[in-house]
């Protein structure tokens, strides 16, 4: 058992347990709930202290721990309701709704509870990712000279040169001094949004996409418009005519291995791309978060639009998270001209800039011989697991379509048949004990069909796709008629 659900449970039992015991009473000692459940001296602690954060038990050095005393009386609760008129006034006819729909990204960052199978994912299992090496470079990186000083605002210069050696490629057409180091991927694509373009201004977006993109855009204040996308990336016939029907200067897109479907943007589509927004005097941002999640059997890869890019049109994102660790939380955002100062400026802004020690820690990750066996591991590792998952499907619901295999990233896009709830079977598949995606909140308007989006990197191994794909095939057997 992993340990983050080791220690969930055992939480869970103790809590329930906490009845047989009266207030300032003593628990039984660490030792004892090692030796009783079978779980490591670590886990017994973690446990303890989620029971203390939510005030059932009270630790005590030296003594052990002790069920707390039942708070007395309580305050008055409080009375929000304001709260709904202040956040919702409007200044203006051209106001821009502040409200933010988190749901998409909160469902994949959010632990399932024990027991349930994580098929809807956005990062790789801890089994796969490397923890080792992280430590002993984090290790490394807090003894470094000057490690916990300062940074440069735009970020360390040799991290920035290696970002730009990946973004720009053997032909080194990306430079340190277009580089800019954030906090992760997602701040740097909310950075760009809002250098990119003004409040209320509309963004074109592929149809389908990823929800995060799609919030951190309705909380700017843009306005998404869809132009749909097939299994060669977005549909560039239709780009020029959403730019002028929708008079955007923006267009955000990922080309490789796209979230959800898994596309790459075909060779002659990206010239396309790269015109249709110069005639339209747009920006494209290019959301480069999978390069490094290609699989065993992948063929070589297309360099960045950035990289094809002498002119500024792109701005580039990519990031060491999903490849690594949820908590290196180090990207990287690429522009030139006055769009970078924009950038910078907003950067420094919102956060100052990214702390020294991890963007050192990451210095000395992609510096050392780990870094390759890694990729070579988690490329091995996405195949099988890939494999695995389409196995699965094919014998227990070949009623489902995957209608393209990515060569790249950890999910799969799951067409249903018409008229199937995908919300629902997501619900239903929740109970039945596997979490999947619904394919809704990946659209901007209506969906053109219901999908879902199944990752296969977020759990233990094949055995739990296996078991999940079933799972899955009881919830469908439950909201869908007979044969």
């Amino acid at each position: 058992m992993h340990e983050r659900s080791s220690v969930a449970e055992l939480a869970g039992i103790l809590r329930t347990e906490l009845v047989r015991y009266s207030p300032d009473e003593k628990l039984p000692s660490s030792r004892a709930l090692v030796e009783r459940f079978r779980v490591s001296p670590v886990t017994v602690s973690r446990a303890l202290a989620a029971l203390a954060a939510e005030g059932l038990v009270v630790t005590r050095p030296g003594a052990g721990a002790f069920r707390a005393r039942p708070r007395a009386g309580g305050a008055r609760p409080g009375d929000t309701s304001w709260q709904q008129v202040a956040l919702s006034a409007e200044a203006g006819e051209d106001a821009v709704p502040r409200s933010v729909d988190a749901s998409g990204v909160l469902a994949t960052l959010s632990e399932p509870p024990a027991g349930v199978l994580e098929l809807n994912g956005g990062y790789l299992h801890p089994a796969l990712q490397p923890e080792r090496a992280l430590a002993a470079a984090l290790a490394r990186a807090g003894r470094r000279p000057g490690a916990w000083g300062r940074p440069p605002v735009e970020g360390v210069g040799e991290l920035r040169a290696w970002f730009a050696r990946e973004i720009g490629g053997p032909a080194g057409t990306v430079t340190p001094s277009d580089v800019l180091i954030t906090a992760g991927g997602q701040s740097a694509l909310t950075a760009a949004l809002r250098a990119l373009a003004p409040p209320g201004a509309p963004v074109l977006v592929e149809s389908p996409t990823y929800p995060g993109m799609l919030a951190a855009a309705r909380a700017s204040g843009l306005r998404p418009v869809p132009v749909p996308a097939d299994a060669h990336g977005v549909r560039t016939d239709l780009l020029a005519p959403a730019f002028r029907a929708s008079g955007a200067r923006l267009l955000v897109l990922q080309p490789l291995f796209q979230n959800p479907s898994g596309a790459v943007l075909a060779e002659e589509r990206r010239a396309e791309v790269l015109r249709a927004a110069r005639e339209a005097g747009a920006f494209v941002v290019e959301d480069d978060f999978a390069r490094r999640l290609a699989h065993e059997d992948a063929p070589p890869l297309p360099p960045a639009l950035a990289a094809d890019d002498p002119d500024g049109i792109v701005v580039h994102v990519c990031s060491l998270t999903k490849f690594t660790s949820p908590s290196l939380r180090v990207g990287a955002l690429a522009a030139r001209g006055p769009a970078l100062d924009r950038l910078r400026a907003i950067h420094v802004v919102d956060n100052f800039f990214v702390p020294r020690p991890l963007q050192e820690a990451a210095l000395e990750l992609v510096g050392s011989p780990a870094w390759s066996r890694h990729r070579r591991t988690v490329a091995a590792e996405l195949r099988a697991r890939r494999e695995a998952l389409l196995s699965a499907l094919r014998r227990e619901l070949p009623q489902l379509t995957v209608e393209y295999v990515p060569p790249g990233g950890f999910h799969v896009w799951v067409r249903l048949p018409d008229g199937t709830d995908d919300t629902a079977l997501a619900a239903a598949a929740f109970r039945e004990g596997v979490a999947v995606a619904p394919g809704r909140p990946y659209y901007a308007a209506e969906p053109e069909a219901p999908h879902l989006r199944l990752s296969f990197a977020s759990v233990a191994g094949t055995a739990e796709l296996a078991e999940g794909v079933a799972r899955l095939r009881r919830a469908v057997g439950q909201i869908a008629p007979a044969g």
